[in-house]
């Protein structure tokens, strides 16, 4: 929901750490795998529930996750292999969060930790099968024109999910009720990118 207006104000600080990357010759693709792997840290880090490095290590991530693409229009490295890399990555990164909370205190995360990879589940598959349809249909993406993919809106996108993640960081003890609430918020999403993509495509 919020993607369309966050998205032009870190342009400008992204193609300024992108021209540095690109100086030293430092690829799209090892960008996006080095974020991964930091992302992923994350995963120990909150389960042994050191919540202040995990959310450090989460930005870094998200820092990577806008790079990646503005270093690949940069160089002229923007592909399908690239995008593909991207989105995967970003996927199982979110889940790794969300498990990691879960391992911190399976008493009272697990259920709405399990809650929330189900929504998230709805979020990215309605997501990336629009995509497949929408790229083979060639449908306009007027909103998101830089994307490797065509970016399917919704309630919960890319700048709620970073939100919700800092959230869980700063408010661990909160994280059931914060989880759940997100989980609800990504179940509209599904819904209405379903119901939105079919009448899409419909037409």
């Amino acid at each position: 929901m919020l993607d369309r207006f966050t998205m032009p104000l870190t342009q400008r600080p992204l193609r300024f750490l992108a021209h540095m990357l690109h100086a030293r010759h430092i690829s799209p693709d090892q960008v996006t795998l080095t974020a991964f792997l930091i992302g992923m840290s994350a995963l120990p880090l909150l389960a042994f529930e050191q919540y202040g490095v995990a959310l450090l290590a989460i930005v870094i991530n998200r820092l990577g996750d806008g790079l990646d693409g503005a270093l690949a229009r940069k160089s002229g490295q923007q592909s399908d292999a690239g995008g593909f890399l991207d989105i995967g990555l970003d996927f199982v990164f979110y889940a790794a969060v969300v498990l990691g909370f879960a391992l911190a205190n399976p008493a009272n995360n697990a259920l709405p930790a399990a809650l929330l990879l189900f929504a998230f589940i709805g979020t990215g598959t309605s997501f990336l099968a629009f995509a497949i349809a929408a790229k083979a249909r060639n449908v306009e993406r007027p909103n998101f024109p830089q994307k490797a993919f065509y970016y399917l809106e919704g309630l919960t996108e890319g700048t709620e999910t970073v939100a919700a993640l800092v959230l869980f960081c700063l408010f661990p003890y909160a994280f059931p009720l914060l989880a759940s609430l997100f989980a609800a918020a990504c179940l509209i999403t599904t819904a209405t990118r379903l119901w939105g993509g079919y009448w899409t495509l419909r037409t």
